[in-house]
């Protein structure tokens, strides 16, 4: 209950942002719930439930009253729709992508059809199931059939093909757990359908492998191809507003490049300091400096430790003492490594170095690409103050704000700080230290070329690794992993150019308020974790005190391009 001396108004509002955060919340939770019940991703019903979702909260959303809500309410209410927009345009495009694959789909609505009315709790008749499982079994034969006679008629683009093999394969494993629901438990279901189930699964199996071999050019048993699905300029323009980045894929690329001349003139710089007029030279000599089988454990160790008592001494930010005492350290496997060649940390670091089963020559691409130097840069973007300090704070404030995941927020905050401690005179760098700094930023530049040109078209994954290599001075094998990584769809399209331009936001908006004097710089980096995940455009707006509109849009001109 208020007292009767509270003022009206300021109750009104904490009311309002319960209201949001709950609102927030909620549709976190629901949108999980629509999507575990509708797993089946080119499912029509599902698409259409998710538009009516949307659209609905689209809707409720725009009769909240924004005026009356306090600035962190105002970015709650921003986040949220801006999210909403997002996924509604995510969907369109998963739609027309599912379109454009559905030659090669003429039976995945018997799938759907099954495995829905099961989740649905409609009757299941086993002789007609067994019918059905038939037709699709003939059905994907005949595909088979037709591709090897006219394959011409079904040259729909090779990552369509993939998309459609893709699918098969995910129809294969729907159709296996609605067979496992219904079998040993209706004797009739065993009798009818056991055999064309079997039949039908094969068949799915056969063309799925097919297709990958025959349309889209995978070697059976490649299974580290790399192929990937661009979006197209419209498709980037659409990423781009809901990262609150106010520029056109082209000039994304005009920064990237920018950015990638200056890492080559300083790389030129740090060579000359090592007594080489090549920087390719220089970086081979780094590369070749790597410690001993054994000794990568307590490399990393005592970087983690460098990095937390340097933040610490110079009052940088805030490193609460259990993210310092609570990190954990893994192994990666060899496996992992060709998806992800370096470190990966977050709660814990995840360390790449050979093991004594891998290849010779993949062993001293694994250590040459975790060289003492590289591994530097990467310790301090991992853990404290990267991604572990993050996290830290990401589950102990405004926590519900993580639903706004953004690479910008994320990767952009851990590059940032190979920004701040390549400007830090205090920060002891040798030659070689720089050459391992630079390589990172020259990756992260080229990352934004290579992934911008690959979704407009104007790459393909091939020329992205050769790009790697040639330019950036990548072991071939880690190249590979890193473009894999970029492009097997697990990862948002702008997530790689997320590093750098996120870094260049965070570095801006620091010029504009610490070195101008009106945050000391401790509380900047406080604050800024603290507001957890957004647009780096909102948390601007959040620490300058902007007016904001329900209908705000992004304008944040952060970078100079002239």
């Amino acid at each position: 209950m208020v007292s009767s001396s509270t003022p009206r108004g300021i109750a009104l509002r904490y009311s309002h942002g319960d209201d949001i955060r709950e609102r927030i919340e909620r549709v976190k939770e629901d949108l999980k719930e629509i999507k575990r019940f509708y797993p089946i991703t080119i499912s029509p019903r599902r698409a259409k439930r998710l538009y009516d979702f949307f659209d609905q909260e689209l809707s409720a959303l725009g009769d909240q009253p924004f005026d009356v809500y306090n600035q962190q309410e105002k970015i709650d209410y921003l986040l949220l729709k801006n999210y909403l927009e997002r996924q509604r345009r995510e969907l369109d495009l998963d739609c027309k992508q599912n379109e454009q694959a559905t030659p090669l789909l003429p039976f995945a609505h018997i799938v759907v059809d099954l495995c829905e009315a099961q989740a649905l709790g409609s009757p299941m008749e086993p002789k007609a199931a067994a019918q059905t499982l038939f037709e699709l079994y003939v059905e994907a034969n005949n595909l088979i059939d037709q591709i090897t006679a006219n394959p011409v008629q079904f040259q729909i683009g090779k990552n369509s093909a993939f998309r459609a093999a893709n699918a098969v394969q995910s129809l294969r494993g729907h159709l296996r757990d609605w067979f496992k629901f219904y079998k040993g438990y209706d004797p009739l279901f065993d009798w009818w359908v056991e055999s064309p189930y079997n039949s039908a699964d094969i068949s799915l199996e056969r063309l799925a492998a097919f297709v990958r071999e025959t349309l889209v050019g995978i070697e059976p048993g490649n299974e580290n191809a790399i192929v990937g699905q661009p979006i197209g300029r419209e498709g980037l323009l659409d990423e781009l507003l809901a990262e609150m980045i106010p520029y056109s894929p082209e000039e994304i690329l005009r920064i990237g490049e920018k950015e990638f001349h200056w890492c080559i003139a300083e790389m030129e710089k740090a060579s000359r300091g090592m007594g080489h007029e090549d920087w390719h030279q220089a970086l081979e000599e780094v590369k070749n400096d790597f410690v001993e089988p054994g000794k990568q454990i307590d490399l990393v160790r005592g970087l983690v430790q460098e990095a937390i008592t340097f933040v610490e001494d110079h009052q940088l930010v805030t490193v609460p003492q259990i993210a310092k005492e609570t990190w954990q350290m893994f192994m990666m496997s060899p496996e992992r490594q060709k998806v992800n060649p370096f470190f990966l940390g977050g709660t814990s670091i995840i360390v790449s170095y050979p093991v004594g089963s891998m290849a010779h020559d993949e062993k001293l691409m694994s250590m040459r690409g975790n060289n003492i130097h590289f591994s530097r840069a990467t310790v301090f973007h991992e853990m404290i103050p990267g991604h572990h300090l993050q996290f830290h704070y990401n589950a102990r404030h405004k926590p519900y704000r993580k639903l706004f995941d953004t690479p910008f927020w994320i990767e952009g905050w851990s590059l940032y700080w190979e920004f701040l401690l390549w400007n830090d005179d205090r920060f002891k760098k040798t030659p070689q230290n720089r050459i391992g700094m630079l390589f990172w930023r020259l990756h992260r530049c080229a990352r934004i070329i290579f992934s911008v040109k690959f979704h407009l078209g104007q790459m393909s994954p091939q020329e992205c690794i050769d790009l790697l290599v040639a330019e950036v001075g990548h072991e071939r094998a880690t190249a590979e992993g890193e473009v894999r990584r970029s492009l097997n769809g697990d990862y948002s399209p702008l997530y790689q150019a997320g590093y750098m331009l996120g870094a260049l936001q965070i570095f801006t908006l620091r010029q504009e308020l610490v070195e101008t004097g009106a945050i000391p710089e401790k509380d900047f980096h406080d604050r800024f974790l603290q507001g957890n995940r957004m647009p780096i455009e909102l948390v601007r707006a959040s620490m300058i005190h902007q007016p904001l509109s329900r209908d705000y849009k992004p304008s944040w001109r952060f970078y100079d391009l002239s």
